[in-house]
């Protein structure tokens, strides 16, 4: 397996940059999961780690050698992508052996990686169909294979489960887990959806508009946000963020108040607070303590899940802006959406800001400046 490091990467398309200056460090046997908007620039990533897209700058490496200006079939990389790319004329049999036929393996050599990649993934009844008979789970893992067999440097999945329902993905989110801890095998693997990234990867890298907004441990990322918009990004329902003032150690979110030490320690600086929907809790009127923001909503609506319930509400008094809540069904239950209102609390480890630029700059789980 192979380490992959993107240096300085600039790709366009015409004159409109995909992404400028793009640097990126892939470590042998990880599994990476770029995730990110619908145009944001992964999947073009991937086609340029795979030579599939030449660069306009910077410089590509695959462990140690310069692959820049190497032809996609010399780097050796395997790519899954969204809509499997499988022949459909041939049979399983002949969609996994065409990638060993095109390097002249000896046929005994074929025959045996065929019988050890298809018992691996449950396709070794299934050699003699064709994909049209295929349910889109099997199918997938078919597409999985082709990759796999040719025991590459390194896998590039370009978003391979999004057509697939609810079900198959959580089933195959967990093939590819179990795939990984089997192999070792080094995985880039891009995707618009957070559930995946969260789940799947050992690192993450978010992307937006041809950047890297923060790349990390998925609790960490998820935890400590370095701007505001990987904090809405990660989550859902997605974080809680409302306006705020800053000033003299205290954040103030229209009459409430918490004390937060020296960030943005000047007067009435304009910022915004995030808070996840988890981190909201509905508590009976009373004293405000020191270690926590509280004030009062409006239930309009609510979700029942369940074993959750989503509260909808708005804010009272003059910042008029919606609060979204994730609650107990014993607590949820109790919720009337009749124009009366509740409190809640936010403890201080809940509570996130970030400047007017967006970037974040204190965490109130950790007391620090992000």
């Amino acid at each position: 397996m192979a380490s992959i490091r993107l240096d300085g990467v600039t790709k366009r398309y015409a004159s409109e940059a995909v992404f400028e200056d793009l640097s990126l460090h892939v470590y042998e046997g990880e599994f990476l999961v770029i995730v990110g908007p619908s145009g944001c620039g992964k999947s073009t990533l991937l086609r340029v780690i795979a030579g599939i897209e030449p660069v306009d700058g910077g410089t590509v490496h695959l462990d140690h050698t310069n692959v820049t200006s190497v032809r996609p079939g010399e780097r050796d990389v395997a790519m899954v992508f969204q809509d499997y790319a499988l022949y459909p004329h041939m049979t399983i049999r002949r969609n996994l052996a065409f990638p060993l036929e095109s390097r002249r393996l000896p046929k005994t050599e074929i025959k045996a990686r065929i019988q050890q990649t298809s018992t691996m993934l449950e396709l070794h009844k299934l050699l003699d169909r064709k994909p049209g008979q295929l349910s889109g789970g099997q199918r997938q893992r078919v597409a999985l294979g082709r990759a796999m067999i040719r025991d590459p440097r390194a896998y590039l999945m370009d978003e391979p489960l999004s057509n697939l329902d609810a079900a198959l993905r959580v089933q195959m989110r967990s093939e590819l887990i179990q795939f990984h801890q089997r192999t070792g095998a080094t995985v880039v693997y891009v995707t618009h959806d957070q559930v995946e990234a969260m789940t799947m990867g050992q690192r993450i890298a978010v992307m937006r508009a041809g950047r890297f907004e923060q790349i990390g441990i998925p609790r960490e990322v998820y935890r400590r946000p370095s701007t505001r918009f990987v904090g809405e990004f990660l989550g859902s329902p997605k974080m809680n963020v409302v306006g705020c003032k800053v000033g003299n150690g205290e954040l103030r979110m229209g009459t409430a108040v918490i004390r937060i030490g020296a960030a943005l320690d000047t007067a009435n600086v304009v910022a915004s607070v995030g808070f996840r929907p988890e981190a909201v809790v509905l508590v009976e009127p009373g004293a405000v303590t020191d270690d926590a923001l509280e004030f009062d909503v409006v239930p309009r609506f609510t979700e029942h899940l369940g074993n959750e319930v989503i509260v909808h509400g708005e804010l009272q008094g003059e910042i008029a802006e919606s609060v979204v809540a994730r609650v107990s069904p014993e607590v949820g239950d109790a919720v009337e959406c009749d124009g009366s209102s509740v409190r809640v609390r936010i403890p201080r480890s809940g509570l996130h800001l970030f400047a007017e630029n967006g970037m974040a700059v204190w965490h109130g789980c950790d007391q620090r400046v992000a």
